[in-house]
């Protein structure tokens, strides 16, 4: 089975929200839920205080603790590795919520139902890369075949980061982390 996910460039990434925007507008969120999360973490303290952003959508994980608990079947994985919802089997019942290791499904407090990143499925079809992708300015994401991301962008990724939360779910993300998101998660800021 093919497996594809998201690269992060960390260190190109300033935590702009540009890649968050797109996303919501692409997917019609109203306020609440957000499938590609920006957020700011603060480590140390004066004189030495160091600053990173993480963005963060769904992992489209191997093996996905979403999938594995939703008690109807309503996330499922694609031939190419997305996983992904059906709205019409969501109940709105939050247990994707509450098993995802990195808390990436939401709950849309419109519908109820619960709502992820499926990679913009019908965006690819079309031959284009993800909104977020395609909309960041600093070109920190990409999105393709998980080997593919790392033969391109080198051997030295990560698949998570303490700010963004561990799992055994087999995260397809491939990240270039700077250092200090390495070592500590930080303190989160409110920007």
């Amino acid at each position: 089975m093919t497996r594809i996910g998201f690269y992060y460039d960390q260190t190109r990434c300033a935590g702009c929200k540009t890649c968050q925007v797109a996303c919501k507008d692409k997917n019609r969120l109203g306020i609440g839920p957000v499938l590609r999360k920006v957020t700011s973490h603060q480590v140390g303290a004066y004189p030495a205080v160091k600053m990173y952003h993480v963005s963060a959508s769904c992992n489209h994980c191997d093996a996905p603790a979403c999938m594995a608990k939703c008690p109807t079947g309503a996330i499922a994985k694609n031939d190419d590795g997305t996983v992904v919802r059906d709205a019409e089997a969501c109940i709105g019942c939050s247990t994707c919520v509450n098993a995802c290791p990195f808390g990436h499904p939401a709950i849309d407090e419109t519908t109820g139902l619960s709502v992820k990143c499926d990679g913009c499925a019908a965006w690819r079809e079309a031959g284009y890369l993800p909104a977020c992708v395609e909309a960041c300015p600093y070109r920190a994401l990409d999105f393709g075949d998980v080997d593919e991301l790392a033969a391109k962008y080198g051997a030295d990724l990560v698949h998570t980061l303490p700010a963004i939360g561990e799992g055994d779910t087999g995260p397809s993300t491939q990240i270039k982390a700077r250092p200090v998101a390495l070592t500590d998660a930080g303190a989160p800021l409110v920007l």
